[in-house]
């Protein structure tokens, strides 16, 4: 990342999260409220994260990922046993564990308002890639090449390209650019058992992702590419596009 962009991006992050977290002040209580009274428990969601990717080594002759770990604060959205019996796993569209408060708030993107506190505190960014869990972003680095380099040398945000453009798992519209070359990123072998497989919808998420970060060497290009996402957030959030 050039040191420039590296500078500009913090104090856009201090000062957009200081702004977000007061204008936001007001609307946490009556989300926590809506929560609590639908499913009571924590309101509050805590869950470790996988950060800024710090290298990969070799152990058992396979690759070892090593990624900078955090704890990510988010409205909870699941009922509260939802992953009692299931372990980790990730949300898929019209997940069944997602409560019908929980619905609004992913689509509307509202479950990620406390994350202004994650980017204050230096854990995350307002823009960037997705944070994944830990434990499914290994499987993930395994199963897709190069899927880990989307975290190098950049933090993960709130928002950011693939967010703005696609559902939480990499779904894309059908009218979108990219579902024209679908069938040479989707199932290229058009295996039946393959139809619909997830990797195939983060396989797109990571190269929207790796757009991204090839913007951030070169100042003019993060500068146009950082504004045109925080400008499309808010439209995102209004049209409660994706899951």
């Amino acid at each position: 990342m050039d040191w420039k962009v590296r500078i500009a991006k913090r104090a856009l992050d201090v000062v957009s999260s200081t702004v977000g977290l007061m204008l936001t002040a007001p609307v946490m209580p009556m989300i926590a409220a809506a929560i609590y009274i639908e499913s009571p428990g924590p309101v509050i969601f805590r869950q470790k994260r996988a950060g800024q990717l710090l290298g990969v080594s070799k152990k058992n002759g396979g690759p070892e990922f090593q990624f900078v770990e955090f704890e990510m604060f988010k409205f909870r959205s699941m009922r509260v046993d939802a992953e009692k019996y299931t372990g980790a796993v990730l949300a898929s569209e019209n997940d069944p564990r997602v409560t019908k408060v929980g619905k609004f708030l992913r689509k509307s993107r509202l479950d990620e308002l406390p994350q202004f506190w994650d980017v204050l505190r230096g854990e995350m960014s307002i823009v960037g890639p997705r944070p994944e869990r830990p434990e499914l972003l290994e499987n993930l680095a395994f199963a897709i090449p190069f899927f880990e380099e989307r975290m190098r040398d950049v933090k993960p945000g709130i928002t950011g390209l693939a967010q703005v453009t696609l559902g939480y798992t990499g779904r894309f519209g059908a009218r979108s650019e990219i579902a024209k070359l679908a069938h040479s990123l989707q199932n290229p072998f058009q295996l039946p058992e393959a139809d619909g497989a997830l990797a195939d919808d983060m396989r797109i998420k990571l190269l929207y992702d790796l757009a991204y970060t090839t913007s951030l060497e070169k100042w003019s290009a993060f500068f146009a590419m950082e504004m045109r996402i925080i400008a499309r957030t808010p439209i995102v959030m209004l049209r409660g596009v994706g899951q």
